[in-house]
């Protein structure tokens, strides 16, 4: 008997030797707009084997904008970001907060998302036979970031102002509360997500992410793992040094660039924790050939594979070829099909 997609993500994820790779595409909307066809094709040979679920939230935050079209957009904390390009995502140029003893008043921690409808969450995934995620990503480092800008967020967490540790306190109760309510639906997983990573190394020091982040993370682990959920992490960036954290705090899935890092370097924690992607999107996806996405593919399942924890997954980004994005789904076919 076939197995469902929702049963090859789960067997994928506890090492049980699924029929195949789980799929799961990440398309910009730049990329979308720029090969339609391409795209719908690629989707229709290669189904994905994951759907986000909305929240159907009974409120919603105040936000002023379009983040993907060129212009301003206010997000939901009320943080500006300004976009010079269609189909991607600004950046903040000016901090929210200046100075924390005067402007924390300016944030609007975004509470609306608690107001989640419990019920039409459930139907939604009674209506699939894909793997779940909650419609939810609390990002702590790049909230912060956004809030702050980067350069002012690493004089803070070198200074550590009493009011600073005070709102992030505050930002990591409003996450858990997010995460508990998403727990208690009908979903299979939980996401969240900070990109924690140069080209070379952490962005910073790996004891201070130690103090301040993982046991955030942890907490995060704890409430997906209480309520039978599977956990995913998205990061950019070279993360080497804290990959051992993440597979000792029990993190399911991580998206990262292992191209960025080295494959090879990645082969201790196969077997550990699922490789959630990704395709080389700096490179191999703008630049090489289909050839060239066969090898890397092949490269990863020797590598990487361990009667599962890896998923074909790749960014159909701005730059991305076609026949590149559609090789990579048709390599991990091949590879990791396994006779029912």
């Amino acid at each position: 008997m076939r197995a469902t997609s929702r049963e090859l993500v789960l067997q994928t994820l506890n090492f049980q030797d699924p029929a195949r790779a789980p799929r799961d595409l990440w398309t910009l909307p730049i990329a979308a707009k720029a090969y339609p066809q391409e795209h719908a094709a690629i989707l229709g040979d290669f189904p994905s084997d994951m759907r986000g679920i909305a929240g159907h939230e009974r409120q919603r935050p105040p936000t002023q904008g379009n983040p993907h079209q060129v212009g301003e957009y206010v997000d939901e904390w009320g943080c500006t970001f300004t976009n010079i390009q269609n189909g991607v995502i600004g950046e903040v140029k000016q901090p929210l907060v200046r100075d924390w003893d005067t402007d924390r008043q300016k944030i609007h921690i975004p509470q609306e998302w608690l107001t989640i409808e419990r019920d039409a969450i459930n139907r939604d995934c009674a209506r699939t036979d894909k793997f779940t995620l909650a419609g939810c990503s609390p990002r702590p480092f790049e909230q912060l970031q956004f809030i702050r800008t980067t350069e002012e967020l690493y004089v803070d967490l070198m200074e550590r102002p009493a009011t600073f540790l005070a709102f992030m306190k505050r930002m990591h109760h409003f996450y858990t509360s997010l995460l508990d309510v998403w727990a208690k639906t009908d979903v299979d997983g939980i996401f969240f997500m900070d990109d924690w990573g140069s080209q070379r190394a952490l962005l910073i020091s790996p004891a201070l992410w130690r103090e301040y982040f993982k046991p955030m993370y942890r907490d995060y682990v704890q409430i997906a793992h209480a309520a039978g959920k599977k956990i995913f992490m998205h990061s950019d960036g070279c993360i080497l040094d804290i990959y051992p954290d993440l597979v000792e705090i029990g993190i399911d899935a991580v998206n990262s660039q292992i191209f960025c890092m080295g494959v090879e370097k990645l082969k201790p924690f196969a077997g550990r924790i699922t490789f959630w992607g990704e395709m080389d999107r700096q490179h191999l996806l703008p630049q090489g050939t289909p050839a060239d996405i066969d090898r890397a593919v092949r490269t990863v399942h020797r590598a990487l594979w361990a009667h599962g924890g890896c998923f074909a997954q790749c960014e159909f980004g701005a730059a991305a070829k076609p026949e590149n994005v559609r090789q990579v789904f048709a390599s991990w076919d091949e590879v990791s099909h396994r006779p029912l």
